[in-house]
């Protein structure tokens, strides 16, 4: 028996990677959060799985899920929005399965921050302009952030930023970022990135704010900050380039 962390995706049910659906189509239970991953993907499930949405459980009862199935010897798919490697609450979920010696495994999807490069039709990493990309959120009552990685902190480096679960607080964002990259610094804020729904906003530090509260956006949304999003005069890379030795490894 084994737990399957499976990326469901930004939100398109056909994100899943081929991986993913043959998981969760060979496993007699599915735990998903329903207010996250897309209903229709429950259908890649047998037809007489388990199913439980997890948006009303808490952590014990979602391990107590893992642990009934680990005893009758049923594998399980963990459907968590996005990609498992990030802002997932998986490595909670993980802690308990060792402790409880459940083995699992991953299987990655298409994080929100690639969805939302996508719509945007927009390479994050850009030649010249910029080469590293930091994906973050800011710190909220339930759950600060460790020393050093405010955003004031990560803004220094003038990176493109990729924020996550800070609609609500565009405010703060753009207080904190604006001494670092300027009013005129390009924005975008992405929203059910891949869905029907999908709605994007483009601007600047200077406006971005009014857009989002306008739009009502307060959730599934990631903001991203930095040049690149901007730039079109640009050197292009040596990947491609006729003058690159492509006979040296």
């Amino acid at each position: 028996m084994t737990v399957y962390f499976i990326g469901a995706g930004p939100g398109a049910a056909d994100l899943i990677t081929v991986r993913g659906a043959r998981t969760l189509a060979a496993a007699p239970v599915c735990l998903y959060a329903g207010s996250l991953v897309p209903r229709e993907l429950l259908a890649e499930c047998p037809a007489d799985a388990r199913l439980v949405d997890t948006s009303q459980l808490n952590l014990d009862e979602i391990v107590a899920e893992c642990v009934r199935a680990h005893e009758a010897g049923q594998d399980v798919a963990r459907l968590h929005s996005g990609d498992p490697s990030i802002f997932s609450a998986v490595a909670e979920q993980m802690r308990r399965l060792d402790a409880a010696g459940i083995p699992y495994e991953v299987v990655p999807g298409v994080p929100a921050f690639a969805a939302a490069a996508a719509a945007l039709k927009r390479e994050l990493t850009v030649p010249t302009v910029g080469q590293t990309v930091i994906l973050t959120r800011i710190a909220q009552q339930a759950t600060p952030m460790p020393p050093g990685e405010d955003l004031a902190t990560l803004g220094r480096s003038g990176a493109l930023l990729v924020l996550h679960l800070a609609t609500r607080y565009v405010d703060r964002v753009v207080d904190e970022l604006l001494p670092h990259y300027g009013a005129e610094c390009p924005v975008a804020v992405v929203a059910m990135a891949s869905r029907p729904d999908e709605l994007i906003l483009r601007g600047t530090l200077a406006d971005i704010a009014g857009q989002v509260k306008e739009a009502g956006l307060v959730r599934t949304a990631v903001i991203v900050v930095g040049r690149t999003l901007g730039a079109e005069q640009f050197r292009d890379s040596h990947l491609y380039s006729p003058e690159r030795d492509r006979h040296v490894c």
